[in-house]
């Protein structure tokens, strides 16, 4: 599911590549029942009619809330698929995220073998930061190890493991790494995976108080700080 409030200008890229996934998980598994929710909240902008045209269920609500969007769309996925929940994945991302071809496919592997919570990787778009903030984002973040950060731009839960975790709560930030708190007070299983990474805008204004956008500005303000004068400069 995917959250969106005023995203014109990154949606379109959003959903072709994820239409793209669900399409080449269709190919490997015949007869696999997926949907694809976007709950755009409070939108002003051309973002609604983008949607619109593309095969998603849209939903329009106007909390202003990234919390509840996320409960309204998973809330609604479920609702669709009527699956059995301990055989149901929910996977998120947001509305300024590019995902790859395998991003579903690998997460229902990790499902299939028992896995109830996959914490996916977020790697932002390098045109978006200073050449100096992306070497440093490359020489800290290395292929293989995946730090097991809670990012809603890449996470996937079990149906089943979600509802007993009670679901996303209505919070206007870090409604990611409260369900992922949630989960983990259960015992549930749990694997962090960079092999399904995500790209995400780099932009430093984000539509969430505090999100992913808010760390790539302190992150910016760290690395590209200009050094201190010496003594007597």
């Amino acid at each position: 599911m995917i959250p969106a409030h005023d995203e014109e200008a990154l949606i379109g890229r959003c959903l072709a590549s994820v239409t793209r996934a669900v399409a080449h998980a269709r190919e490997r598994e015949a007869g696999l029942a997926a949907t694809v929710v976007v709950v755009l909240d409070a939108c002003t902008d051309t973002t609604t009619p983008q949607v619109r045209r593309w095969p998603v269920e849209a939903v329009e609500i106007s909390a202003r809330n990234v919390g509840a969007a996320r409960r309204t769309g998973v809330a609604r996925a479920l609702s669709s698929l009527g699956s059995a929940p301990e055989d149901t994945w929910i996977a998120m991302t947001d509305a300024d995220t590019v995902v790859p071809r395998d991003w579903i496919t690998h997460q229902l592997d990790l499902m299939d073998a028992g896995i109830d919570l996959v914490l996916g990787t977020v790697r932002p778009d390098f045109a978006d930061l200073s050449a100096r903030h992306a070497a440093y984002w490359r020489a800290t973040h290395h292929r293989g190890r995946p730090p097991g950060n809670v990012h809603g731009a890449n996470l996937g839960v079990r149906a089943s493991t979600y509802a007993e975790a009670g679901g996303i709560r209505d919070l206007v930030a870090h409604e990611d790494v409260d369900l992922v708190r949630a989960v983990r007070a259960l015992g549930a299983r749990e694997r962090a995976s960079d092999v399904h990474e995500v790209e995400t805008s780099g932009r430093f204004t984000g539509r969430a108080p505090a999100g992913y956008a808010a760390f790539l500005r302190r992150v910016h303000d760290w690395v590209d700080a200009p050094p201190l004068a010496a003594p007597g400069a």
